[in-house]
């Protein structure tokens, strides 16, 4: 076992696993377990500990096929299937960034309490199961609330999903901070696409948009041309912000040019913030559709690229979906299992699914609830009054 940190903090002794996990020992337990026990071991077997996130410090679920925590069901973690040949591949919560439009309100907020981590296996093992309903041309698209590439175990990730037999494409989603030429070396024919989010290539600028000086747009550039010199190609998504980057965008289109985004893909997928209602809600006049795309059609015809896309143009189509478990007003009775992502959430099971039930109840409680949302196999549930 490799600590990449160890050090004191409070009440505790913390170790800090693949530079995500946080393991938190109290002194009191520790001091009397290290007479007896290596740290691996302390770490390991004994139960006098709490993990954590070690990004945002928040309570990190370690989701284990033995936790008997479904992975069909929640936006947090697991997997999502929208009914085509993409399957949603969330291994990890949380971010190592700020970002002031943020649509999950990650980074630094009061609004997400809990963080969850998904065993590489047990997430394959029911990837593979949702992808053999599919297609012989299931993309496996990597993406979270938050950094995916803070996953500690992502190339093991990678080339587990790469033996998936249906599976034709495996991309990922990143802000590229915690993507190092090592990482990209090991990479290499494992991922096909990594979609990375550039929205300033202005430092400052970008700064003020991650909500962090830690942001360093010369190492995110320098991502992108490694990736693509590694056969990765590479996707430029930035957020259009009024009022913060807009001459940016014409930037990063020549700039994308000039490295060579695009070379399987699109190489621009440019986004319009949009206020949502658990996001952050930046100090701006959000852009209407119908002048983005406006502002679009100017640049394609500028450019000479497409900045309209549809899932077409990712060899997205239908395909078969996972049947759904619950209908909306389904009334049940839920055994609470553990904690949910925001405050007033907390997690249940059932049917084989993973339920989001808004209560302040603690874990271990049962609860009568009203099933309120089925949208793709994520499911929501109120408690009666």
């Amino acid at each position: 076992m490799i600590f990449s940190e160890i050090y004191d903090e409070g009440r505790d002794k913390v170790f800090v696993m693949h530079g995500t996990i946080e393991v938190r020992v109290p002194h009191q337990f520790y001091a009397k377990l290290s007479r007896k026990y290596s740290d691996e071991e302390i770490v390991s077997l004994q139960e006098a500990k709490v993990l954590r996130n070690h990004y945002t410090h928040r309570e990190l679920v370690y989701i284990t096929r033995e936790s008997g925590i479904p992975l069909i069901g929640h936006t947090a973690f697991g997997l999502i299937d929208r009914g085509t040949n993409l399957i949603q591949v969330r291994p990890v919560s949380g971010c190592n960034l700020n970002c002031i439009f943020c649509s999950v309100d990650e980074g630094h907020t009061q609004t997400r309490k809990t963080d969850f981590i998904v065993d590489t296996d047990y997430l394959v093992e029911e990837f593979a199961k949702l992808a053999a309903l599919k297609s012989d041309d299931v993309e496996a698209h990597i993406d979270g609330q938050g950094e995916p590439f803070i996953y500690p175990y992502m190339i093991e990730l990678l080339q587990k999903l790469r033996k998936v037999p249906n599976v034709k494409t495996i991309s990922a989603q990143s802000n590229g901070m915690v993507i190092d030429e090592e990482k990209i070396r090991a990479m290499a024919g494992l991922i096909d696409r990594v979609n990375l989010s550039v929205s300033s290539l202005d430092q400052r600028t970008a700064q003020i948009l991650a909500g962090t000086k830690k942001y360093d747009v010369e190492h995110v550039k320098n991502v992108a041309v490694k990736l693509l010199e590694h056969g990765i190609d590479v996707l430029l998504a930035p957020v259009w912000v009024p009022g913060f980057n807009d001459g940016e965008m014409a930037k990063i289109i020549e700039w994308g040019q000039s490295i060579g985004v695009g070379r399987r893909y699109p190489g621009f997928g440019i986004q319009n913030y949009v206020r949502y209602q658990f996001g952050k809600k930046v100090k701006t006049k959000p852009m209407r559709f119908d002048q983005f795309f406006e502002k679009l059609a100017v640049l394609e015809q500028q450019y000479g690229l497409k900045l309209k896309l549809t899932p077409a143009d990712f060899g997205i189509h239908r395909a078969p979906a996972l049947p759904k478990a619950f209908r909306k007003g389904d009334q049940l009775k839920l055994d609470l299992v553990a904690p949910g992502r925001v405050h007033g959430e907390m997690l249940a099971v059932a049917s084989g699914r993973v339920i989001g039930v808004l209560t302040d109840r603690p874990v271990g409680s049962r609860v009568s609830a009203e099933i309120t949302r089925t949208t793709d196999n994520v499911y929501v549930a109120k408690t009666g009054s």
